[in-house]
C-alpha cells in the first residue's frame, strides 16, 4: 500500500504541475497514461464500471468524475485531479485541486477550505475513534468556512479494490459507526461546494456538477490508521517501505 500510495502521489503531483492555461484535459489524461505506464502501474479508473479515462479531471462547477477531453483550461479555473493507480495488486487513491492563476477571493477561500477539511478529517482518524468522527470533523471545518459538503458521494476503504468498506460520509454527528483499528486503510476525500451541497450527474453518466453552478473542490488522501497520527500513504515524500 505504501508503494502504491507513493507512486500515485508522484503521478498526481506531476500532472498538477502541467495544469495551465490552454492545456486540454485530454492532454493531461494522456500524460497520466504515460506516467502510470512508466511506473509499472495500472490506472485504477480506466474501465472501472465503464469509465473511459485514466484519471478524473473536473473543472470549476464539476465536482468529481469529470471525463478528460477537449475542454481547455483557462485562467481563473479551478481544476480537480483524481488519480488512482494499482501497483502490485494494491491501490493508491488521491486527489487535489489546482487553482490556475486564481485571484478571486471566494475561490481562494474555497480551495483553502478543502485543504483544511482534508487535514481535519485525517487528524480525526485514529485507532479507537469512531468512523463518524472523521465525517464530523470534515463537516464542521467546512461549515465554519461558510461552504457546503457534498452528501451524494463519500470516502471509502481502499486496498486491493478501489472501493471497499466502510463508506465514509463527509458529514454527520461524531461518535457513530465502527471503531477505527490500526492497519485499516481509508480514502478520505472531502468534496466542497462554493454554494449549495446539491449536485447532479450530466448526460455522460459520469460528470458530477453542482446544481447551482457554483465552483467545487476535491481533496483526497489514502491513509493507514495508527495508534497515534494516521500515516498518509499518498505522500510523495514518504520513504517507508512495505
Amino acid at each position: 500500500m505504501r508503494v502504491a500510495g507513493r507512486v500515485t502521489a508522484c503521478i498526481c503531483g506531476e500532472i498538477a504541475r502541467c495544469v495551465g492555461p490552454g492545456v486540454e484535459t485530454g492532454e493531461l489524461d494522456a500524460l497520466a497514461r504515460e506516467l502510470i505506464s512508466k511506473a509499472g502501474g495500472r490506472s485504477a479508473f480506466l474501465g472501472y464500471r465503464g469509465y473511459p479515462g485514466h484519471v478524473c479531471i473536473s473543472v470549476n462547477e464539476e465536482v468529481v468524475h469529470g471525463i478528460p477531453g477537449r475542454r481547455r483550461v483557462e485562467m481563473g479555473d479551478i481544476v480537480s485531479l483524481d488519480v488512482g493507480v494499482e501497483v502490485d495488486g494494491f491501490i493508491g487513491d488521491t486527489a487535489t485541486t489546482v487553482g490556475v492563476g486564481v485571484t478571486d477571493p471566494g475561490r481562494l477561500r474555497l480551495i483553502s477550505a478543502g485543504e483544511e477539511a482534508l487535514r481535519r478529517g485525517i487528524e480525526a482518524a485514529r485507532a479507537g475513534a469512531r468512523l463518524s468522527d472523521i465525517s464530523h470533523a470534515i463537516e464542521q471545518s467546512v461549515l465554519r468556512r461558510g461552504f457546503s459538503v457534498v452528501r451524494d458521494f463519500v470516502g471509502h476503504g481502499v486496498g486491493r479494490k478501489m472501493h471497499e468498506e466502510p463508506q465514509i460520509p463527509n458529514f454527520g454527528p461524531a461518535g457513530r459507526g465502527p471503531k477505527l483499528a490500526a492497519g485499516m486503510t481509508l480514502a478520505i476525500e472531502p468534496m466542497i461546494n462554493g454554494g449549495s451541497h446539491e449536485v447532479r450527474v450530466l448526460d455522460d453518466g459520469w460528470t458530477v456538477v453542482t446544481r447551482d453552478g457554483a465552483p467545487s473542490v476535491h481533496f483526497e488522501h489514502t491513509i493507514a490508521i495508527a495508534e497515534g497520527e494516521a500515516e498518509i500513504l499518498t505522500s510523495a515524500g514518504s520513504e517507508r517501505k512495505n
